[in-house]
């Protein structure tokens, strides 16, 4: 079995997702997908973990976010939130159904 052909794994919705565990061609698509279940769930602010390093995949994860229409802002974390290893993102609620 490759890697197309494998089951995905479930991630509980809690508010905050850590990249480490993804591949980093999976980022926009995994952090779209999160941001979604988030707003399904009326969680409108999410901490996404990417780690310090280089910054690479900070900066996927902040291209992801400007093209997504109900990201209204998002910001490095600060010392109690993850610091530049985290961005903090707030989205717009969902609008109800009519």
């Amino acid at each position: 079995m490759n890697s197309e052909e494998e089951e995905p794994v479930p991630i509980p919705i809690t508010g905050e997702l850590d990249l480490h565990t993804f591949s980093p061609r999976e980022t926009s698509r995994v952090v779209e997908a999160y941001l979604d279940a988030c707003r399904e769930r009326g969680i409108y602010r999410v901490r996404i973990i990417h780690g310090k390093g280089i910054g690479t995949l900070r900066t996927t994860v902040h291209a992801c976010l400007r093209r997504i229409p109900y990201v209204t802002e998002f910001h490095q974390g600060n010392e109690t939130n993850g610091g530049w290893g985290a961005t903090i993102a707030l989205l717009r609620p969902s609008e109800p159904a009519k």
